[in-house]
């Protein structure tokens, strides 16, 4: 059965013009508020990456592979939107994939840098690197929070500097509900459904308690598999994961003291002790293993794609129901 939608507008010209310019206005704040702290974070994440990153080795021999997790955790390929750095999932796992096929890497670090994002897409990095039958140390960087630390969760070291912010381990679902609004400027919204639950989210009314029930179990699923995956990764017991997912935030400091990271160190410490695992003497060779990019998006990184802040998926996703293992900040 199709669905079918039909908007009422008022019948005087200007009064439409009038409600038209408040929608338009409603879109601009709502993407403001939710796209500049990622534009601020984003940026500062793309400096970084550029000013810390090192050029891959030529050299031969044994080595350690680098690879860095930079910005929100998304489904797709590429590096970088009009927001910044993002970590798109089909990307960083191709390079998970390069690494552990060059027969010169011994190890691999991942420096992570991250509030987390997709569900789906933290699940499909994590699976890629429970594939590596190679030593995987975490560098965290400032933030790796969420699904952030749901990649880092089955390495075999991990580290964090002291005042990394980690954890916030848990599942959130936010949705934008505008029925009010519309109502006060003289738009209503009719919908035909096959089913009670099919326009379940819609920004266009209010959810029902059924539907917040329905959308609660969901999501418990969805973050037992996030204990697990921790209790898995860190040797915990789960009700003793459970005790510290509720969602909050913690200092590397507290992290450590809590079980959920291994050490306080820094890049070179990560680097050390991958080549320890990897069985290499000395100083190690470093491999960076970075997407390849266009020179837009070298030069301004930019990427005209689903990441934008100003596509039109953007706007659809505003608005879509999901699920993120994500960290809404402060």
């Amino acid at each position: 059965m199709t669905e079918t939608s039909a908007v009422k507008t008022p019948t005087s010209e200007k009064k439409a013009g009038r409600s038209s310019n408040v929608l338009t206005w409603v879109i601009v704040i709502l993407m403001i508020a939710l796209v500049a702290p990622a534009i601020g974070c984003g940026a500062f994440g793309f400096a970084f990456a550029m000013a810390s990153s090192q050029p891959a080795s030529t050299g031969t021999g044994p080595a350690v592979g680098v690879i860095t997790v930079e910005g929100m955790i998304v489904s797709g390929s590429g590096g970088f939107s009009l927001s910044g750095s993002v970590a798109a999932s089909d990307t960083i796992v191709e390079l998970i994939h390069q690494a552990d096929d060059d027969p010169n890497i011994k190890a691999i670090i991942l420096r992570i840098n991250s509030p987390g994002g997709g569900v789906v897409a933290s699940d499909e990095i994590h699976h890629a690197l429970k594939q590596v039958d190679k030593p995987i140390v975490v560098s965290m960087g400032e933030l790796a929070a969420s699904g952030g630390y749901y990649i880092a969760a089955p390495s075999d070291f991990i580290y964090a500097t002291p005042h990394t912010l980690t954890g916030s381990i848990g599942v959130i679902s936010q949705f934008i509900v505008a029925e009010e609004l519309l109502d006060e400027v003289g738009i209503s919204m009719e919908t035909i459904t096959s089913g009670t639950v099919k326009d379940f989210g819609s920004p266009y009314r209010d959810m029902t308690e059924e539907e917040r029930a329905y959308w609660q179990t969901l999501t418990d699923e969805i973050y037992e598999g996030f204990i697990e995956i921790v209790a898995d990764g860190r040797n915990m017991d789960k009700d003793t994961v459970r005790e510290l997912a509720d969602g909050r935030i913690y200092t590397g400091q507290q992290a450590l003291a809590l079980g959920l990271v291994d050490a306080i160190g820094y890049y070179d410490d990560a680097v050390d002790k991958a080549a320890e695992l990897g069985g290499i003497q000395g100083d190690p060779r470093i491999v960076e293993f970075t997407p390849e990019a266009g020179f837009l998006e070298m030069l301004y990184g930019f990427q005209s794609s689903q990441h934008s802040a100003l596509s039109p998926d953007f706007l659809r996703r505003l608005t879509t129901p999901s699920v993120e293992f994500r960290y809404p900040g402060p």
